[in-house]
Formats: structure tokens, sequence, C-alpha cells
């Protein structure tokens, strides 16, 4: 009996290992995580749309209208610091195993991600935390410094331009199931990689000459090259996998979310032929936008029945979430090309700003129109000397429901030229959100430090990347 009993304890804990639950996770299981967590922040109403819609004047909002007054809610200010840096520190953490795992090739997708979090973080606010960053677990620094932007900037490039020579290494590979962007294709991570920089590298042009990087980037052949190329995630059709417009605005009913009056006047006066994708009509009739702003809510004449909806494609279940849209990339090139930045001047700028339009029309599958849309009526001919503008605009609109990236583009450019919203708190658009609402306490000398250097935590504190 006795040597039965021993028998049985014999091995138990490697008979009871439960294979469920990993010791060790496999790099690839967190892409999902990383990628699902960045898309429904950028994307939530409280975020992307309260504020980069209504700030960029895409979206008008009829009631509770104190974001498109320029008053945000400190919990989305909040939420998009925190929840940004935790998905750095996930990519940080799928770095480590990629690592462990001798898997270069995770390695570099877990960079690009992390890359692209500081890139939102540095652009929503500023100066940040990087060099010092995400270091507690591992170090014990709750209380990191603030870097400049020029600091982060250079910090993001070079995360990019790792990410770029791992991806190239060919060791390692991503576990197909668990990438839910690119499934398992190192090659198009790799284009993301190249475009994302080449947007980094555009978004700091205005204060430093970065026109060798962007020539060796345009040069690379890795650039996004069609619409199977670019970085979005395709929501799924059922809660809570759906995309976070349709989650919030059609399954909870939150109708407040209309389009704005400058956007929708934009897209008329061109006889734009995406309008009827873009927008619906006003439950009253026509395409009717609400002037961004105004004190009273609803505005009179402007009520929920009288103003225009979002378009019924972009507020599917399985509508996409952008990091980046091939659209895009093809207008920075174009601007890039108009600025000298790239070689090829007006030919090589008109050539992609053409292209731009081409391709976004054909997604709002409208590509039949694009003869007739082409006319020196619409106003959107490309010309050398309003090239800039055009390109601005038009970028503006593929850039319609990416709120964060369309404020951001707006901030840098200044196209298209925008009129402050109506009754707001503030006399200008604001150019960053305020720094967590917990800093000020929980790493008071380092936020004292950061506002000696870049002004008051107000949000019209301009940013290093636009000319401060």
């Amino acid at each position: 009996m006795a040597v039965s009993i021993y028998g049985c304890d014999k091995g138990f804990e490697d008979i009871n290992e439960n294979i469920d639950d990993p010791v060790v996770v496999p790099s690839s299981m967190m892409i999902g995580t990383i990628v699902r967590d960045a898309m429904n922040e950028m994307y939530s109403t409280f975020n992307g749309s309260e504020i980069g819609e209504t700030w960029s004047q895409h979206a008008s909002l009829i009631q509770y209208n104190d974001p498109d007054r320029y008053k945000p809610r400190v919990t989305s200010m909040d939420a998009m610091w925190n929840i940004f840096y935790r998905t750095a520190s996930n990519a940080n953490q799928m770095y480590e195993l990629a690592v462990a795992e001798g898997n270069e090739t995770n390695q570099g997708v877990a960079l690009v991600l992390k890359a692209y979090c500081f890139h939102v973080i540095t652009d929503l606010y500023g100066a940040c935390p990087y060099t010092e960053a995400l270091k507690g677990p591992s170090e014990g620094n709750f209380t990191p410094a603030y870097d400049d932007q020029e600091v982060v900037y250079a910090g993001i490039l070079d995360l990019l331009n790792q990410s770029m020579s791992l991806l190239s290494s060919g060791n390692g590979e991503i576990n197909g199931d668990m990438d839910i962007m690119y499934a398992g294709d190192a090659s198009k991570w790799l284009k993301f990689a190249y475009s994302l920089k080449f947007r980094a590298l555009m978004r700091i042009s205005g204060v430093q000459d970065v026109s060798t990087e962007l020539q060796a980037v345009y040069n690379s052949g890795h650039l996004f090259a069609s619409n199977s190329d670019e970085a979005k995630l395709v929501y799924l059709s059922a809660s809570p996998e759906a995309n976070p417009l349709y989650e919030s605005i059609v399954a909870g009913a939150r109708g407040e979310h209309k389009l704005s009056e400058t956007f929708i006047n934009a897209l008329v006066a061109s006889n734009d032929p995406r309008l009827p994708v873009m927008a619906q009509e006003a439950a009253n009739g026509g395409y009717v936008g609400k002037p961004n702003g105004y004190e009273e809510s609803p505005l009179a004449g402007f009520g929920y029945d009288d103003v225009s909806p979002i378009g019924a494609n972009y507020l599917l279940p399985t509508a996409p979430g952008y990091f980046m849209s091939y659209s895009e990339l093809l207008f920075l090139i174009a601007e890039a090309a108009k600025k000298g930045y790239i070689s090829g001047g007006d030919a090589t700028a008109q050539s992609y700003y053409e292209a731009g339009i081409l391709n976004s029309l054909t997604e709002n599958g409208v590509a039949g129109e694009y003869a007739s849309f082409m006319v020196p009526a619409s106003g959107v001919v490309y010309n050398s000397t309003d090239a800039l503008e055009l390109i601005g605009t038009q970028k503006w609109i593929v850039l319609f429901c990416q709120g964060f990236e369309a404020w951001t583009e707006y901030r840098r450019t200044g196209f298209p030229e925008l009129t402050p919203a109506a009754q707001a708190y503030l006399d200008e658009i604001p150019s960053r959100l305020k720094y967590e609402s917990t800093e000020v306490s929980v790493n008071g000398p380092n936020y004292r430090a950061v506002l000696e250097r870049q002004g008051a935590d107000e949000l019209t504190t301009k940013i290093w990347w636009m000319g401060n």
C-alpha cells in the first residue's frame, strides 16, 4: 500500500499541468491585445469622435456638446494617456518575450507597435516620459522624467529603424492565427514600419530638415503599395469585437454624433461623389451639417432630425480602424514632393495627389465618378499655386472618422482653414490635450519641470512640431 501511494504521487506536477494556463506567454499572443486596445481608444466616441472629429470639424454634437466647444472630458484625456502607456508597456513586454524566444520578426512587430504608441502620446500631449518610461516594474521608477518632443521623436524613429532591421532578418515568424492585422505576414509589418516612419518624418518636417531621411524611405521600395498593405484592424460583426463607433452610435443609440456644417459644405461645394457615402440624409431631408459649438443644446434648427448622421458604411460593426491608410500615405508623399523634401516636384506631387483621390473614391465605392469629379468646376484639380491647400484638404477628407489623426494633421498643416467653434470656451482650436490629471500629484517635480520648458498645461499651448 505504501509503495502504491508513493507511486501515485510521482510526477504529479507534470501530469496535472494546465496546458491552457501557460507559464510563458508566446510573444505572438500579445499582438491582438495591443492592436485592439490601441484602436478601441482611437475610435472611441468619447475620444476620437468627441475630441478629434469635432476639433477637425468632421463632426458636431447635437447635445452634450462641451467637447465641441473645446471643453473635453478629463476622463477622456486621462484615458488616452493611461491606455496608450499601458499599450506601450504591453508592446515592450512582447519585445522581451520575443527576445527570449530568439524571434527577431516578432521583436520587430513589437517595436513598430511601441513606436506607434509613443507617436500618439507625444502628438496629443507634447513632451512626455519616454527614456525613463515603462521602467516601473523592472527598475522601480514610477516617476519618470518628461522628455522634450525632439527627444521622443528621435526615439520613435530609432524604434522604427530597429524594427525594419529585425523584420528584414527572416529570423523567426509571426503566428498568423494571433496576428489580427496582417495574419502573420512580416513583409506587411515591414511596410507599416516604413510608412509610419514617413508619416513621423513629415510630422516634424516643419522644425527639422528631414529631407534626406524622407528620400531614403521613399526610395526604399517598402512603403504601402495598395490598400491591402495599409495598417488597419478589421473589426468583427458581433459585440464586443465590433467597431467602437458602431457599438456606441448604433448599438448604444448615441444619436448626438452628427456631421459638421464645415464638412458637409466642403463636400457639397465640390460636388464630391463621396458625400452620400460619408453622410446620410437627415431625417427631415437633405444633407445638413451642424455648425460647431454653440451653447444652446440642441441648437434651434439643428436637432436630432435636422442634421445628417455619419454615413452608414462608416458605422458598420465591421468597419476598419486605421493605424495608417494607403490614401493618407499618398497625400503625404504628394506634400513631400511639392515641398521639395523628395525629388519630383509638381509632377510627382500631382501624380500622388490624384492617386490619393482615386484611391479614396475607390474605397468609398464611387471610383466610376473620378473623371467627372476631376474637373475645374469642382475646385479640386491640381495646380501648383494652391497645391498644399488642395493636398491638405483632400487628406482631411480621407481622414474622416479618424478623428485624432485628422486633428493632428490640421494642427501641422493648417489645412483646410477652419474657423474656431462658435461660443466656445476658447477662442482658438486646441493645440494639445492636458496631461493626465494625477501627474501633478504622483509625478509633481517632473510635471512642473516640463511646464517650465513647454509652457502651461493648457489646451492652447503649442507643441514642438507646431513651431512653438
